[in-house]
This record gives C-alpha cells, structure tokens and sequence, in this order.
C-alpha cells in the first residue's frame, strides 16, 4: 500500500516550504476567530469553556495530517455540540453533575470516532450521499432554533427549571417576563447589536466581530459592576494545556450511549464531507470521503484521550481559513498551536467573560444555522423536499435530535424510493419530419399497428418491478400478441428481480405470437442478464445494438398481410 494513502500528510507537507507565509497569515487569523467560538461552543455542549478550548487546540491537528480536504478546519461546532448537550444531559445534569456530564462527553467523542474510522476503513464514505441536502439544513435550521431558545434564560436572566424541553422553556420565559433582569437583558442584546454592527458596517474587523463584542461587553459589564446586579461570568478557566487523560470506559454507558454515538458520527461525517466539498468547488481539488471518515475518525479517538469532546468540521473557520489565503493543512497546526499560546499566557481575562454577553453571541450564531435562502429555494422548487426539511426540523425542536434526523433521512429515502420506483414510460412513433419522437410531443407521430415502441427511463429494480408491469398488463390486454421494442437507453441497471420479470413478461409475449425487443440496452444493465443465464431464455435475437438492426429483423416477423394493407409505412422496409 502506498505509504500517502496511510499518512496523507506526506502529500501536502513539501508544499509547505513555497505556501507557509499564506498557511502561517490564515492560521494566526483562524487563532484568533475561533477564541470567542471554543467558548461559546462549549457551553452549548453544558461544558465549561476550557473544554472548548481544548477542543479546538487538539482536533484542528489530527484533521490536518489525516484528512483529505486543504481548507477543512475541524474542532468544536455548533451542531455536535447540541447533539451532545441533549444526549448525555438525559443521563447527567451539568449544573449538578458536571463531573459526570463531561465523562461522558468525552467518552462518546470516543466512540462516535470508532464509528467514523471504521467506516472509513470500510470505505463507507458514499453513505453521506444518501443524506439529502434538505435533512441537514432542516437539522441546521431546527439546533438553530432550538441553541437560541436555550439561551435566552441567560439572555433574560430568568431561572429556568433544570432539562426543561423547546416548549417548557419558552412557556416559562413568557410567564415570567416580569422576572426579567433588565442589565442582564442589556448586556446580551448590547453585545449582539455591536457584533451585528461591526459585522455589516466595519469590514476591516468583520472577521473579529464575535471577539470585539464579547471583550466590549465583558469591559462594559466590568464598568457598571456587573457582580452586583446580577450579571455572572464564565468564571475560572484553567491556563493549561489539554492534559491526557484515558476516557472513563464503561461497558454500561457504552450501550446507554450508543445510538448518540452514531448520531453523532453520521452528523460530523455529513458536516465535515459537505463543508469540505463545498470549499473544494473553489479550489477544484479531489475530496476523498473515505479518508475524511478516517481523519475524522482519528481525530475524534486521539482527541478524547485529551480531554475534548467531539469535533467536526467547521464551516465558519474552514471558510475563514480559506478566504484568509490558506493552501496547506498547515495553516490549521498554527491556528491550533496559536490557540494553545493564548491558553497558556491569557486564559485568565477568559474569566471576566459575562454569560449574558456569550449568550448574545450564541443568539447570533443559532441565527447563522437557519440558511433562510436554501429554505426559500426548496419551499418554491420541492414539495417533498419541504416536507423533508419541515419534519427534521420540527422533530428537532420537540424530540430527540438523533430521532429527527434518522426521521429525516428515511423519508427522503423514502420518497427517492417511491419515485425511482415509477420509472418514465414514454410511446414512441414517427413524425412526418420522418423522426422517432414521443407522441406526445408532436400530433404528426403515428404508430406501427403491428409494432409498440416505448422507453423506459429509469430502473428496472425490485422497487420498480410493481409499476412496470402493471403498465405492461394493461397494455398487453390492449394489445396481446403483437410485438414490443423497448429503447433500452434510459435504463440505469437491472437486478435480479428485474431480470425474473422480464424473462417472464417475454416469455408470455413469445407465446402470444408476439415478442419484447430490447435496442440499447447499457452493458452494465446485461450484466444480470447475462450472467443469470436470462438472455439464453428469451434469447439473444431479442436483443439489439442500433434501431435500424432491430426494426429490419422485427419487420421480417410481423403479419405481412396485414402490412399489405397498411396505410401508415412507418418503416423503411414497410416501403
């Protein structure tokens, strides 16, 4: 084996000698955006900041030398870190339990990384195909929603009874909106109109817009004595880096935590491949899924022996990364052990951070998930892909996140079922311009009396194989005996349930004096045919490689005194 397919790195690390100015410029700047981010994420997740903190020193590194994508930053996101919250908060508290709640994050970054490496290992990485667009922005749009209503007790200043759902918490936040702590409810919303501010009207700091608001809110809540009114702060955050530490196995929380672990897994995976794809639109290079499984899997596994919870890839630091000139994973190490400097020597200022402003922050970045355009686009173009979007996102709002996106994902697989299930069955004749077309598409088109054309665009597959001959029923009933060419062309594959019926469908034709003709057809949909012995069956003759070739030997085969008397001549030879 190629030593490149184990250890990616050694592909991109000779560049570093001609991009490292670019990579070290992207890098210094993704230190400094992700700082108010770790935070942020990390009490998302119920974890104290340092955690978040961790995170994104150790993941960025592992992603880098394992991964496939150039620009992918991974580390804390906002997504796995609601996934996270509402798993293991069902087993732990974290204003009660905080020791435990944090094993057992820590933990379950383990296995949903075991999960992704052994996938990737499988080379399972054509799954995340099979996740429509419209499940993960119906997840996004609903942890949107659902991270902004957490936090508006801390927004608000209202004490909220401890595991209250989406509905308990906005209930309690309307009915006791006379409890609101107005400093409190200033410095979140004063936070969140300068960052908002900063973002549209200064461009120069739009990337630091996050970090100047939160140090402008903590600097305001310092001035007016914020301890006094009821304003607390993020409190003590450790100035060390993340000390190993073997995750707390047990076999109990192993199975209690094992359909969150594939939640999470399946969720970075589609969230790390797709961010990575859409970058590489930009740059045009190759992403390899499978070793994006692995990367994200080892990331994952090394990580949580660190003292991190799970980590994805992250779209804003990916696309800051990207935009701030990055070429190489490189950019992504310094960004990593720039973060792990500003822990070591300024961690303590962390410490002044006021909750209320950090929840300002997150009230901007549930705003973020909810991509307003996409959904816009999907209402006007799919009704099935709406109804797709709305489940996921209504089932994340009100019941367990890994339940709304399982529900999610299988029905639009559902629907792809059911519409690859119905296959186009077009009938085909002759215009008077002398060209096969659909009937449909020209009052010119006439019909062989003797000869039924069609084509069958789509696949001849189990799911298929009701439809079809359904079709086939009627119109043998219609016309039984008479022959039938199949343009073959628009069939994608055919499996074995494909092939039976087909066998038996021209087997009953042959029978009535008639016979089913196959022009076109794809190799790789003969290959069940063949294989199956199916074509010995109906027999080869059947099958033909041009129009022309087929017409002729079916010609010689209809009833010539009908053809005497036939008005229509489509055919050259009928002439």
């Amino acid at each position: 084996m190629n030593l490149k397919t184990i250890f990616p790195f050694l592909t991109w690390i000779p560049l570093v000698k001609n991009t490292w100015k670019d990579d070290f410029i992207a890098g210094i700047t993704g230190t400094v955006v992700v700082i108010p981010m770790a935070v942020a994420f990390a009490m998302i997740a119920g974890l104290p900041p340092v955690y978040g903190f961790y995170t994104a020193m150790i993941t960025p590194i592992i992603a880098a030398l394992f991964g496939s994508s150039y620009h992918l930053i991974s580390g804390p996101t906002t997504t796995s870190s609601i996934v996270v919250f509402a798993i293991i908060s069902k087993y732990a508290n974290p204003e009660t339990e905080l020791e435990a709640f944090i094993s057992l994050a820590i933990l379950i970054s383990l296995m949903a990384g075991v999960i992704k490496l052994l996938m990737g290992v499988a080379k399972m990485g054509k799954l995340v195909n099979f996740v429509s667009t419209s499940v993960v922005v119906g997840f996004a749009a609903g942890a949107g929603i659902l991270i902004a209503v957490k936090q508006l007790k801390h927004v608000f200043g209202i004490k909220v009874p401890l595991g209250s759902s989406f509905y308990d918490i906005l209930k309690h936040i309307i009915s006791h909106i006379e409890e609101t702590n107005v400093y409190v409810l200033a410095i979140a919303l004063g936070t969140l109109i300068i960052a908002v501010l900063i973002k549209k009207f200064i461009k120069v700091l739009a990337r630091l817009h996050m970090l100047i608001a939160m140090i402008l809110g903590s600097v305001i809540t310092f001035f007016i004595g914020g301890e006094n009114l009821g304003i607390d702060t993020v409190g003590y955050v450790p100035s060390n880096l993340p000390p190993f530490k073997v995750p707390n196995f047990s076999f109990d929380n192993m199975k209690m935590l094992s359909s969150g672990a594939v939640t999470l897994a399946l969720l970075g995976l589609v969230e790390a491949v797709s961010i990575g794809r859409s970058i590489s639109l930009h740059t045009h290079q190759k992403i390899n899924n499978n070793q994006e499984f692995v990367g994200q899997g080892l990331t994952n596994i090394i990580s949580s022996f660190f003292s991190s919870y799970v980590s994805s890839g992250s779209f804003t630091r990916s696309s800051v990364n990207y935009h701030a000139g990055a070429k190489t994973p490189f950019s992504a190490i310094v960004s990593a052990i720039g973060l792990m400097i500003v822990v070591l020597f300024f961690a303590k200022y962390a410490s002044y951070l006021p909750i209320p402003a950090m929840g300002g922050i997150i009230l901007m970045i549930g705003y973020k998930l909810i991509d307003i355009t996409y959904i816009k686009k999907i209402i006007k173009s799919s009704k099935r892909e709406f109804i797709v979007l709305a489940v996921t996102l209504i089932g994340t709002l009100f019941f367990e996140l890994e339940t709304a996106l399982f529900s999610g994902i299988l029905i639009s697989l559902f629907f792809y079922l059911e519409k690859t299930s119905k296959p186009n069955i077009a009938v085909f004749g002759k215009n008077d311009k002398d060209k096969f077309i659909n009937i449909i598409r020209d009052d010119s088109t006439q019909e062989c009396p003797q000869l039924k054309m069609i084509r069958i665009d789509g696949s001849i597959y189990f799911g298929a194989v009701e439809g079809i001959s359904n079709y086939f029923s009627e119109l043998y009933d219609k016309n039984g005996g008479e022959h039938l060419l199949i343009i073959s062309n628009g069939i994608n594959f055919i499996d074995l349930a494909g092939a039976e019926w087909i066998t038996q469908e021209t087997l009953k034709w042959q029978k009535s004096g008639g016979g089913i003709y196959f022009v076109g057809l794809k190799i790789i949909s003969q290959d069940v045919l063949k294989d199956g012995g199916f074509v010995k069956k109906i027999g080869a003759h059947h099958f033909f490689k041009d129009k022309n070739s087929a017409l002729s030997a079916i010609y010689k085969k209809l009833d010539m005194d009908f053809c005497k008397t036939c008005k229509v001549k489509l055919f050259a030879e009928c002439k």
